[in-house]
């Protein structure tokens, strides 16, 4: 290429914005056979059907074109009171796709479905997984299927970027052998992150008691949040939910 010319596409590259990383996750590449975690599915109880059939009535009442945050996940993410979700994120065009009881298998599903349709916002904060481990999947396959989840938002909006939280703690205490499962679980899907496109946290230390308990004034049943819980999680992943969208 002449330098004329290369230096009218470096103009034109510049004034297209700052490129982001490579989409999707490199670093769990999908296999020729995917679990079933990777796999989207259709959740077979009541509770799931009725939270999807109500999120697709909302979402064909606006234009969620003009959504600039939306949360993907399951109960974690459904669960928010709505005064300390309006306090934290009632300033934003924000979005909550959550759904009770969901796996990674059936957010795939609903996204693919139609709940993603022409959404394009500025970052996703992705929370999911502990369902799958709670079910006795083993965390390479749930790793896998958070992969594809990211995968897919990539690759229908690649200037979509991605807030992805770790696995929150469950049980009393560190001997709940799905601790040793979530961590695990982290330690794969953190490996998603470029610091770009998908940015990596985990506020999950921050619930527990410095013994590594997870008290009931906390999760009351030592997995999902209270409104204290959710105060400690808001306070986490505020600063760099406002730092992505800010840039």
């Amino acid at each position: 290429m002449r330098r004329p010319a290369l230096a009218l596409a470096l103009l034109a590259a510049l004034a297209a914005g700052p490129a982001l990383a490579a989409p999707g996750c490199p670093a769990l590449p999908a296999p020729p056979n995917l679990p079933r975690e990777a796999v989207p599915e259709a959740m077979d109880f009541p509770a799931w059907r009725s939270r999807v059939a109500e999120i697709d009535q909302g979402l064909a009442r606006i234009d969620r074109s003009q959504a600039e945050l939306v949360f993907l996940g399951d109960s974690l993410t459904q669960g928010w009171e709505p005064t300390m979700y309006a306090q934290f994120f009632g300033g934003r065009r924000a979005l909550n796709l959550g759904v009770s009881g969901d796996f990674t298998q059936g957010l795939l599903f609903r996204l693919r479905a139609g709940q993603w349709g022409n959404l394009r916002p500025k970052l996703v904060v992705l929370l999911i997984g502990t369902n799958n481990s709670a079910a006795g999947s083993r965390p390479e396959d749930t790793a896998l299927g958070i992969a594809e989840i990211i995968r897919f938002i990539h690759g229908r909006s690649p200037r979509t970027r991605i807030l992805l939280v770790g696995t929150l703690p469950r049980g009393a205490d560190r001997n709940d052998p799905l601790r040793a499962v979530n961590a695990r679980l982290n330690a794969l899907v953190a490996r998603c992150a470029d610091g770009q496109s998908t940015v990596y946290i985990e506020p999950g230390p921050l619930l527990l008691m410095p013994d590594g308990q997870l008290t009931e004034h906390v999760a009351f049943d030592r997995l999902h949040l209270t409104m204290v819980g959710y105060a400690i999680l808001g306070a986490a992943i505020t600063p760099q939910i406002n730092r992505m969208l800010a840039e």
